[in-house]
């Protein structure tokens, strides 16, 4: 394996750093094995510590958002698109025709350029809500790619962080990264409730109630308050509760809620996809 010749001084800066790979079997490349098997993926990546950034602004706001790059697997043609982000890293940099890049991950990667990243450890979930003013709480969201879009809504409309329920999705997973177009690392985020909490969900939910936050409740019961008609005190803190799109929020996570509001409909449609009812939600709870 030889180091890759170009006319890029970031890249003959990089020296050694950029090798060829041959085979999709290299064991330098074991990060990236596999990316289409979920099953596989969503168990191994937590467990070894790394996620997948897949293209150049994701991978771009990653290493702004500070999460350690282990290495960077690229096709020839995106060598020099990326010689940027190879010269803000001492992670190694593979290169592979993209032959070699489908059979070690799986797919054809027309986006060029994968970057293995290491994890950081979450931020205690009391501390995140003593710093913020509007988070979003997410139960049973299980589907990445809404876990992904609702990063990139609560980052667009300013809410300040996120928890998740034990059972929620990973959104450092690849699908959910990519769809949030990199946003998952502008919003801090928290796990609660978990096997390690003293509390599980959804009892670890009073621990909004400790920190002065005004539980709100996203449902599409007819009974609840029109969100066009919420109106919250100047400074309140609030917590936007959503559950996943068949059955909604649990009756326990409900139960923890001081108000429950719903999107009004119409022309027959009974709800909005999470991912969308959280885009509507925030936006109101911004003006609110």
């Amino acid at each position: 394996m030889s180091a890759i010749n170009t006319d890029v001084s970031a890249l003959r800066e990089a020296g050694g750093r950029v090798v060829r790979v041959e085979a999709a079997d290299d064991p330098r490349l074991r990060d990236y094995v596999g990316l289409t098997d979920m099953q596989l993926r969503t168990r191994a990546e937590p467990e070894a510590g790394l996620f997948i950034a897949e293209g150049e602004k994701v991978i771009e706001r990653a290493l702004g958002a500070g999460y350690p790059m282990r290495s960077m697997l690229l096709s020839d043609k995106w060598l020099a698109v990326m010689a940027p982000v190879i010269a803000r890293s001492v992670a190694p940099v593979y290169v592979a025709q993209p032959a070699v890049l489908e059979q070690v991950t799986g797919f054809h990667v027309h986006r060029g350029a994968l970057a293995a990243m290491g994890r950081r450890p979450l931020p205690d979930p009391g501390a995140l809500l003593a710093g913020s003013r509007r988070v979003v709480v997410l139960e049973k969201v299980n589907n990445h790619t809404n876990i992904g879009a609702i990063f990139r809504s609560a980052a667009a409309l300013g809410m300040d962080a996120v928890l998740l329920a034990p059972d929620c999705a990973d959104p450092l997973y690849r699908r959910s990264v990519r769809v949030s177009m990199g946003t998952v690392f502008a919003v801090p985020y928290a796990r609660l409730g978990g096997p390690q909490d003293a509390s599980p969900w959804p009892r670890a939910l009073d621990l909004l109630a400790e920190h002065g936050y005004r539980r709100v409740a996203l449902t599409p019961a007819s009974d609840a308050l029109d969100l066009r008609a919420l109106r919250l005190e100047a400074g309140a803190k609030v917590a936007l509760l959503l559950g996943s799109e068949g059955d909604g929020l649990s009756p326990g996570a409900l139960a923890a809620c001081e108000l429950r509001v719903r999107i009004p409909m119409a022309a027959g449609v009974d709800s909005l996809n999470v991912a969308a009812a959280a885009a509507v939600a925030c936006y109101a709870l911004a003006g609110a």
